[in-house]
């Protein structure tokens, strides 16, 4: 067996070389004819309509021919007339001289992202990135110069992650505003940006982001060598790379992190974690990712401790609700009305009075309804979707109980796990296959089947693992917790997480608040 995995993996590894060896061979290389260059790069690029030429000739006498090739569209044709055009049209060589690529680049081009290559493929494949590729007659080479212009979204307020205090600006679809906004908060030189293209027909650009020092390096080439791997047509989003790369996809909880803002993001980086920006894409990706995470907002480092102790301990009660309340009233109404109270016993009998299916069709029939109704209010235009989730759900709760189809206790047991729902977001999927198992347990075993369902979900989340660090790694006893069910004043968090930062893991140095009565401001 061990022999037959050697062979295999030998030959994968021939066959890899061998086609990146033939792949090398069949590059087309330039020629000194400006014409035959020309017309290569417009049959490689299918003689598209928005493909364009620009002729030109230069030097004392216009006796040099040269010649511009970009996509329209994807350039700023300013930019090409400042850097490119005006500076060789006014440069005066020497009678004969025939100044090469490499020469125009060091002495006469204004741009200052340029570079040579000498086959017409990297030139294609720089003009569909946005470069501009020159070539000069009689010369074998050419240069692609940076004149990126196309229209982007301009920097806003992110949607998916409202806040009361603190940043709001957000990531948007172009790669390297995102990386500039990770610049600006990390002003650090061990900060690195490694680049790699992904897709066959994409060829999107990927970014890794850590800081070298404090990332783990085993997560660091664990990251480049699962995004290494990837053979694919396309990546459209991060959305893509998530279900390449992660651990455990059959899983019902992520275990790849996410975010729309650029602060977050920095802090996670801080932290050691890394991070995976794609072009295209305004959603960051973070690994490792931990259980807890889900439950932290970018408010919490910036309101009081006390206060913000008291919501997160409330996000995971939410978070509780939102997957065990319809089983609960499943168990309570099923199997053991007597730990009910005698008065709420008599209200909810006489509610259920007529009510021609069991509490357990009865709850599935409101999640089917919710789940179409929060689906209709995503899809639609957003003033659309807004009215119909909100009158719907008045209307057919309250037609659905005069009717007689559902009770009322139930109808309020379901609004309380919607909402709950939305206070933990990024554990709503989790949470609406969870909710349905234990539904299911809780209509045959009643609360036992609550307990085992909890019993199997706290051991699936124990053996969970993000890159080789434990899902549940800040929810067992350790110096962690200062940053887990509750938030601690920051300058007692002193040092980085313990299992996600290697090297440099002191943040902080001073321990201690100021004391009292020796403020700046006393005269």
């Amino acid at each position: 067996m061990y022999l037959r995995r050697t062979v295999k993996r030998l030959r994968f590894m021939y066959n890899k070389q061998a086609k990146g060896t033939k792949t090398q061979q069949t590059k087309t290389k330039l020629t000194k004819s400006l014409g035959f260059n020309i017309d290569c790069i417009q049959k490689m690029l299918g003689d598209s309509d928005d493909v364009k030429s620009h002729f030109f000739s230069f030097g004392q006498h216009g006796n040099l021919q040269g010649a511009l090739v970009y996509i329209d569209g994807l350039v700023n044709v300013q930019t090409i007339t400042d850097t490119i055009l005006m500076p060789l049209l006014r440069r005066r060589f020497a009678n004969g001289e025939k100044p090469s690529p490499e020469t125009l680049r060091r002495t006469v081009l204004c741009s200052c992202d340029t570079s040579l290559y000498d086959t017409a493929d990297d030139l294609v494949s720089g003009c569909l990135s946005g470069h501009t590729a020159m070539i000069v007659d009689g010369h074998a080479s050419g240069l692609l110069m940076s004149t990126k212009g196309w229209e982007t979204r301009n920097i806003s307020e992110a949607q998916s992650e409202s806040v009361v205090r603190g940043p709001r600006e957000g990531f948007t679809e172009d790669y390297r505003t995102n990386t500039s906004l990770l610049r600006r908060r990390i002003k650090n030189p061990h900060f690195r940006l490694e680049h790699m293209l992904i897709g066959r027909q994409t060829k999107t650009s990927v970014c890794i982001a850590y800081i070298n020092g404090i990332a783990n390096e085993k997560v660091i080439q664990t990251v480049k060598n699962r995004l290494a791997s990837l053979d694919i047509d396309s990546v459209m989003d991060t959305g893509y790379l998530e279900q390449y790369i992660e651990d455990a996809p059959f899983s019902v909880f992520p275990t790849i992190g996410y975010s729309e803002k650029p602060d977050v993001i920095a802090g996670r980086i801080l932290e050691g974690r890394i991070a995976i920006i794609a072009d295209g894409s305004p959603f960051v990706l973070t690994v490792p990712m931990l259980f807890t995470e889900s439950f932290q907002t970018s408010e919490d480092y910036y309101a009081r401790t006390i206060y913000v102790s008291l919501v997160r301990m409330m996000r995971f009660f939410a978070f509780f609700l939102t997957v065990f309340a319809p089983a609960i009233y499943i168990a309570l109404t099923t199997f053991h009305q007597e730990l009910l109270p005698t008065t709420l016993l008599y209200t909810v009998a006489d509610a259920r009075e007529g009510i021609p299916f069991t509490s357990f069709f009865e709850a599935f029939i409101m999640i089917f309804a919710y789940e179409i109704l929060r689906e209709a209010g995503i899809r639609l235009p957003r003033p659309v979707g807004q009215a119909i989730s909100i009158v719907g759900a008045l209307i057919m709760g309250d037609a659905a109980v005069s009717a007689g189809i559902v009770g009322a206790p139930m109808v309020i047991t379901i609004a309380i796990t919607a909402v709950a729902g939305f206070i933990v977001p990024e554990q709503n999927d989790s949470a609406s296959i969870l909710r349905l198992i234990a539904m299911v347990f809780a209509n045959f075993f009643g609360g036992y089947g609550i307990a085992m369902v909890f019993l199997f979900m706290l051991m699936h989340l124990a053996a969970l693992r993000s890159f080789g660090i434990p899902y549940f790694e800040t929810v067992t006893p350790s110096r962690d917790l200062e940053d887990s069910y509750i938030r601690m004043p920051l300058w007692t968090m002193s040092k980085r997480p313990r299992r996600i930062a290697k090297g440099n893991i002191t943040r902080r140095h001073s321990v201690k608040p100021p004391p009292n009565g020796k403020g700046g401001g006393e005269s």
